[in-house]
């Protein structure tokens, strides 16, 4: 059994970059950039108007002739003289005398002329070119997670291709004779399996949108012929149950017929101590306990950060941070606890119900509190470290 400092280290020294590959930018939403990407152009690439108004020079006159028109699309050869405007149009060209524009809102206009009644600072409303980046300029750095606004970004720069991080596929494989399928009427002995859609949903919040769930009997044939489908399909392997050292927990055995390598079993904290870490060439092996409160915390503080490393993030634990104990709290296990927790601006408080059993109090807790393996008790008001999961 090692403590919970070694099991992260052995996980990130194990987690390699996937594969890149190179991808549409209309299809790159979640993906982590592999390359950092230079600008083709300047953006604007010429000056632009900010407002529908009147492009002219700036001067101390209020009166100007109107001697053309600059819409949005055109490129507009018009020379300004002093006492001359342009009508123009939000993101359209500036000719190249005007240094200013007046919102239509502070001018009194007729077919020929314009007078200023609220006039402008020197260069207002004019979109220098290269005011939002220039050309060879970067516009995002390797590791960057790509959203929608860089999906406009990189598209208004005429940035079609972009090479990314793939993402691993991730399956689900639960064990277990006494799960059944939500929806289903509940016999004697059995209960609704939901580790499997926990773990889906959780996935969800990193960018896997698609998971493939196996189910499989509590018998050692089965869950060998299951696992040597997986392992030969998938980049990373979440095992829900059977790890445990129960008659008819098959998964290490298992695993290890199947050739997995095992980096470590068994954590020393509360709750969701018997987990399993192995490797088979690439494919990561996390083989999570089955209460969902225990593999639900286990997929937070190992899989999670697992996930996005391998996906390219350069950030990829839960980032932590420090709150006031609103109570106080002890720790007589010798384990490192992982306890669920509301936290506010200042305060956390530590919820009822926290056993590895129990999901309750997970589905309002806004974070883990950590309380170390050395540590027997904490005074109310002391500092401790929380991982949001909210």
């Amino acid at each position: 059994m090692i403590q919970v400092e070694e099991a992260l280290l052995i996980i990130a020294e194990n987690s390699i970059k996937m594969p890149l590959q190179k991808i549409s930018v209309s299809k790159s939403l979640g993906y982590v950039l592999a390359e950092t990407v230079y600008s083709p152009i300047a953006m604007p690439p010429f000056r632009q108007s900010a407002m529908d108004g009147y492009a002219f020079i700036h001067s101390e006159r209020h009166q100007y002739d109107l001697v053309g028109s600059s819409q949005a699309g055109d490129h507009s050869n018009i020379k300004l003289k002093p006492n001359e405007a342009v009508r123009i149009f939000t993101g359209a060209f500036v000719p190249n005398d005007a240094d200013t524009v007046v919102m239509q809102e502070h001018v009194m206009a007729n077919d020929k002329s314009i007078l200023i009644t609220i006039m402008p600072e020197h260069a207002a409303n004019v979109r220098s070119k290269g005011e939002q980046i220039n050309q060879e300029e970067v516009v995002f750095d390797a590791n960057t997670l790509i959203t929608p606004a860089a999906i406009g970004f990189l598209a208004c720069l005429g940035i079609t291709e972009i090479t990314v991080y793939k993402k691993p596929k991730v399956t689900i494989l639960v064990t277990g004779n006494e799960l059944i399928k939500p929806g289903k009427k509940l016999k004697k002995g059995k209960i609704y399996e939901s580790n499997s859609v926990m773990l889906q949903a959780a996935l969800q919040t990193i960018g896997i949108k698609k998971t493939k769930v196996y189910k499989v009997e509590d018998n050692l044939k089965a869950t060998k012929k299951a696992l040597k489908e997986i392992l030969a399909k998938y980049d990373i392997v979440l095992v829900s149950g059977g790890i445990s050292v129960g008659d008819y927990d098959f998964v290490k055995e298992a695993l290890l017929e199947n050739g997995v390598e095992e980096l470590f079993y068994k954590i020393n904290q509360k709750p969701g101590k018997p987990m399993f870490f192995g490797s088979k060439k690439e494919t990561l092996i996390f083989a999570l306990p089955g209460n969902p409160a225990s593999s639900l915390t286990n997929f937070y503080v190992y899989v999670y950060p697992a996930i996005r490393n391998r996906m390219g993030f350069s950030e990829t634990h839960l980032p932590k941070m420090v709150r006031k104990l609103n109570a106080a709290v002890s720790n007589s296990t010798g384990k490192t606890l992982f306890l669920k927790a509301l936290y506010n601006e200042t305060h956390v408080e530590v919820l009822g119900s926290q056993s590895s059993a129990m999901l309750n109090s997970f589905a309002i807790a806004n974070s883990l509190l950590i309380i170390p393996n050395d540590i027997e008790n904490l005074k109310k008001g002391e500092l401790v470290t929380l991982l949001p999961i909210n």
